[in-house]
């Protein structure tokens, strides 16, 4: 038999799967995100050594490289979401009691859904906008070069609906955050 007690780092059964293949999608995204690097910087040491070594340069590795380090950064940028590692009021954390820490949190997650919505709703119509343009150094459509900003943007929406499922349900999901261990302003001034 199965044991289905809660405990406050794993997410209750009915979320489990999702979990898991949020999991799964963000590990992925992250490991696409370092090859993205490994292969920009490979294309940057190119540029340099036909430049400087060989005295030539290529007309693709300038855009390719910007390419791929917008794939990198918005990647990136949502598994930072998902991971708890964006941008937030944190401090606010240290005036407000105790229990409206993890509300603040899920404030702060409802703000990153909208930004995110923006991204791929005005991402897209980039995309669009521009898919009849070619780029002459690599022949691709130019509406290419926004793709990363509609990826990334639902995956910051994913990941920040899992984040508020999941608090909602009772798993820590800012357990890194130790937001009970926080001290108050009250607490503070006791000391």
């Amino acid at each position: 038999m199965q044991d289905t007690t809660l405990t406050p780092d794993a997410p209750p059964p009915r979320f489990a799967r999702a979990a898991r293949a949020c999991s799964a999608l963000s590990t992925g995204a992250l490991y696409i995100a370092a090859f993205f690097l490994v292969l920009m910087t490979i294309i940057v040491f190119w540029q340099v050594f036909t430049r400087y070594v060989l005295g030539w340069s290529n007309s693709w590795t300038e855009i390719a490289a910007v390419m791929l380090m917008s794939w990198f950064i918005f990647l990136g940028a949502a598994v930072g979401i998902r991971e708890n590692y964006h941008l937030g009021f944190d401090v606010l954390l240290y005036i407000l009691p105790k229990g409206s820490k993890k509300v603040l949190r899920t404030i702060s997650d409802v703000v990153v859904i909208v930004f995110a919505c923006g991204m791929v709703f005005y991402g897209f119509q980039l995309v669009l906008l521009q898919w009849a343009a070619r780029m002459p150094a690599l022949g691709i459509p130019e509406g290419i070069r926004y793709l990363p900003i509609v990826a990334g943007g639902l995956l910051i929406i994913l990941f920040s609906v899992e984040r508020i499922l999941l608090r909602l349900s009772g798993t820590d999901v800012d357990k890194d955050l130790n937001l009970e261990e926080i001290p108050t302003i009250d607490a503070v001034k006791e000391a």
